[in-house]
């Protein structure tokens, strides 16, 4: 193992093993930790990897204790790696004085203003460095799907349609789908892109696919008692919008009695690991 790749857990789960690893990024200019679930399979070879990109205030460590997904993990002999949500340990002005902002809302984007722009590069992190990272040392081959939940649902939407050919498998839960459009996008757009609302463009899922579409089966589950879909920040119906406009693949379903929470997540993990199962193995 690449000696500046430091081991800090192990968990044996369901025959194979949850780690967390802490390694010096040269993207975001900090010490980073990330968690991976490595099924049995992977003790005799390479497997497929799932990205889980989570959602604002989270760690890598709210998926892999909540979301239940092992097991199918193990099952389907599929990796999973959570990346943070957002650099560490930088401490720049106004960095923690918010959940939305700042300090474990880093948007999966490259910021574009001062002072964000020396560590806020949560897109480079995620699709260039981290991977370099876990494939030069962790039994995973290039076989790839993504997801994510709520900020990380958007992230995973763009982190996919921005690489077209990259990942073989796409799911979001609860993605913000729209952000151009919603508070929270606003706010985080603002800062860490500045005013030009055109340059915002690049990093909105729903802009993304009404300009070039999408050739990948598109799973998104969404409560319908989620509060954040009542206020707006959601905006799945234009993220719809986008994919029949563009003749996308969505498989939109919409949860009766859901919110936001893990409990939700836990709920259809499984649809959703079967969904990428399909693609990956």
């Amino acid at each position: 193992m690449n000696k500046h790749l430091e081991e800090i857990a192990a968990n044996r789960s369901f025959g194979g093993w949850h780690k967390r690893f802490r390694h010096r990024s040269t993207v975001l200019d900090c010490e980073m930790e990330f968690g991976v679930y490595l099924p049995p399979s992977a003790e005799k070879g390479p497997v497929p990897v799932l990205w889980w990109l989570s959602g604002l205030t989270c760690t890598d460590e709210n998926f892999m204790q909540k979301a239940g997904a092992h097991q199918v993990a193990s099952e389907l002999g599929i990796a999973i790696v959570c990346p943070d949500t957002s650099p560490r340990g930088t401490d720049l002005p106004g960095e923690h004085d918010s959940y939305d902002f700042g300090s474990g809302a880093g948007f999966y984007l490259n910021a574009a203003t001062d002072p964000w722009r020396r560590h806020y590069r949560m897109y480079d992190y995620v699709t260039d460095e981290l991977p370099a990272v876990v494939s030069g040392d962790l039994p995973v081959n290039d076989v790839q799907g993504i997801s994510g939940h709520s900020m990380g649902g958007h992230g995973a939407l763009v982190c996919a349609l921005k690489n077209p050919g990259r990942y073989r498998s796409l799911s979001a839960f609860a993605p913000i789908s729209n952000p151009t459009r919603c508070a929270w996008g606003e706010k985080a757009f603002t800062g860490y892109l500045g005013d030009d609302r055109n340059q915002w463009k690049d990093w909105d899922a729903t802009e993304l696919i009404g300009n070039n579409g999408c050739d990948l089966e598109i799973l998104v589950d969404q409560g319908e008692a989620d509060n954040f879909l009542k206020e707006g920040q959601l905006r799945p119906e234009s993220l719809e919008k986008a994919c029949q406009a563009s003749s996308t693949p969505l498989n939109l379903r919409m949860q009766p009695g859901y919110d936001h929470s893990y409990f939700f997540i836990a709920t259809f993990i499984e649809d959703h690991l079967q969904h990428h199962g399909r693609f990956l193995r």
